[in-house]
């Protein structure tokens, strides 16, 4: 027998997933329901994912070597990247998702352009899954109903999830980002050549943070909050606009966007032969909100699992099988995750917190330590004395923060 596997979604979680699953020979049906998707994402993506996921110089827009952290009293610090290798990669998704999805389908993956509508679980054991989908091939909305069977299943369609809610994965918290795509005069986009910008402060973000990222052509301008306050969001991004207004002046929006972010996981990322990644299971980071790697990682490890535990695609996995995936997951990054979560429970509080994490940005240890972690995802522990100084700086930042709030 040969396994089937139909991976739902063809983001970089998706697209990782078959990619991962077709190069093993493994039988890969990769669906899409829009396949010139341009999902809203602020669309940062670390050093390590280009190297990790082979991904050419000509899908990354701007090489960022350059934040600026401002604080709610408009403080600005600078944060550089010192190492002329390193970088941190700005994409638009449309550009990154496109070339990720049809790289899986030349190595093997069977692209669907169309919308799943059902997820028909066995019951039993060994028989298939049945989806059911329309099949937008001719190119209409509507689309040709059509089904297709499946041994095992990937979710990887996002927050709002069909395959998630098929097999009661459970909900999650989540925020909610908006974002506007501004082009900008050549003068003001020159300044963003390199450089993007971080917003904190009550006006711009009740619970998160608002940014600044270059793109090819444009500017990304946007805001998140959690879905309590998504009342506001316009508002906030209007908090955003005016904190930039001088270095936005004369742009045009070209595009409005908006989605939902994922908080924590869902409460079940697999069922029976059904496994959820990237958004789908709740991969996005506190604190920083980053997604895009940790997405297609997730996914790439849960196709790996499946290729070993299927004996190259000779057997069917089952879900004791399938679990082996989180449990490897969470090994590697549960406690980068708890970590975030302690930092924005810790510093996006108030504006008075948020003052002293802009000034403990500043400081150089803080900056090395910081992307360090962020442009390989490895957290290489500084010697004692640097982080007894970077204890005692955040400490002495935070008595400070409310001195220093406006």
């Amino acid at each position: 027998m040969t396994l089937r596997v139909a991976v739902v979604g063809s983001g970089p979680a998706g697209s990782s997933a078959a990619e991962t699953l077709a190069k093993a020979g493994i039988e890969t049906y990769l669906f899409e329901r829009k396949l010139d998707n341009a999902k809203p994402c602020g669309g940062a993506i670390p050093l390590c994912m280009v190297s990790e996921f082979d991904l050419p110089p000509h899908i990354i827009d701007r090489q960022v070597r350059k934040m600026k952290m401002i604080s709610p009293s408009n403080v600005e610090v600078d944060i550089n990247i010192r190492n002329d290798n390193e970088y941190i990669g700005m994409c638009r998704r449309e550009i990154l998702d496109g070339f990720m999805r049809d790289r899986a389908a030349k190595l093997g993956a069977k692209l669907i352009n169309g919308t799943v509508h059902k997820l028909e679980i066995p019951t039993n054991n060994k028989d298939p899954y049945t989806i059911h989908y329309a099949d937008h091939s001719d190119g209409s909305l509507v689309g040709t109903a059509k089904t297709l069977q499946a041994d095992l299943v990937i979710g990887a369609d996002g927050a709002n999830s069909r395959v998630a809610k098929a097999i009661d994965a459970g909900d999650y918290n989540y925020a909610i980002a908006f974002q506007e795509r501004i082009r900008l005069p050549e003068d003001k986009m020159a300044y963003y050549n390199d450089l993007a910008e971080m917003y904190v402060g009550d006006d711009v973000s009740t619970d998160f943070y608002a940014w600044v990222f270059p793109k090819y052509d444009h500017v990304a301008v946007g805001t998140g909050t959690m879905r309590v306050n998504q009342a506001s969001i316009k508002q906030l991004q209007a908090g955003i606009r005016a904190r930039a207004a001088k270095k936005l002046m004369g742009g045009e929006i070209i595009k409005v966007e908006a989605h939902p972010i994922p908080e924590h996981p869902r409460p079940r990322r697999v069922v029976g032969r059904v496994a959820l990644v990237g958004d789908a299971a709740g991969t996005v980071t506190k604190s920083s909100g980053e997604g895009i790697y940790f997405a297609a990682k997730s996914a790439r490890m849960c196709a790996e699992t499946i290729v070993e535990f299927s004996n190259g695609g000779t057997r069917i996995p089952t879900e004791a099988d399938l679990k082996v995936y989180l449990k490897r997951w969470d090994k590697k990054y549960g406690l980068t995750y708890k970590v975030l979560d302690i930092l924005q429970t810790v510093f996006y509080r108030s504006d008075a917190t948020r003052e002293a994490f802009v000034e403990m940005c500043a400081d150089e240890d803080v900056q090395k330590l910081t992307f360090d972690s962020y442009l390989y995802k490895t957290v290489v522990p500084a010697n004692p004395l640097i982080q007894l100084k970077i204890t005692a700086k955040t400490i002495g930042s935070l008595l400070r923060g409310s001195a220093l709030a406006p």
